[in-house]
């Protein structure tokens, strides 16, 4: 009797660790890859950069020569990873890459 309750409890212990919950992986903004990253060159029209980024996630309606490429990426429970890429214009050209943000950086939640 005595082992049937033993055995009944590592049973139960064991079913119960295996229902943890399931978090999906997050993938949001754009995808910045980089050998795309790698073509983008000053002087390149919106037209240009558009067709090799997509559409900015972000335009700032204060600075409309100013484009904002951002990809948020968490996996179960890890923490969230963020990249950020900025693109500044003159004239419908690019002038200025800033990449200075796009090692992943971890976001405390």
């Amino acid at each position: 009797m005595r082992t049937i309750l033993i055995n009944l409890l590592f049973a139960s212990l064991f079913m119960l660790t295996s229902c943890s919950l399931y978090r999906v992986d997050i993938r949001q903004g754009n995808e910045l890859e980089d050998d795309n990253i790698a073509k983008l060159k000053i002087g390149m029209n919106k037209k240009q950069v558009t067709f090799l980024m997509g559409s900015p996630l972000l335009t700032d309606p204060f600075h409309k020569n100013r484009w904002d490429f951002v990809h948020t990426h968490r996996e179960g429970y890890e923490k969230t990873k963020r990249k950020l890429l900025t693109l500044y214009f003159e004239d419908g050209k690019v002038v200025r890459i800033d990449d200075s943000k796009l090692a992943e950086t971890t976001l405390e939640e």
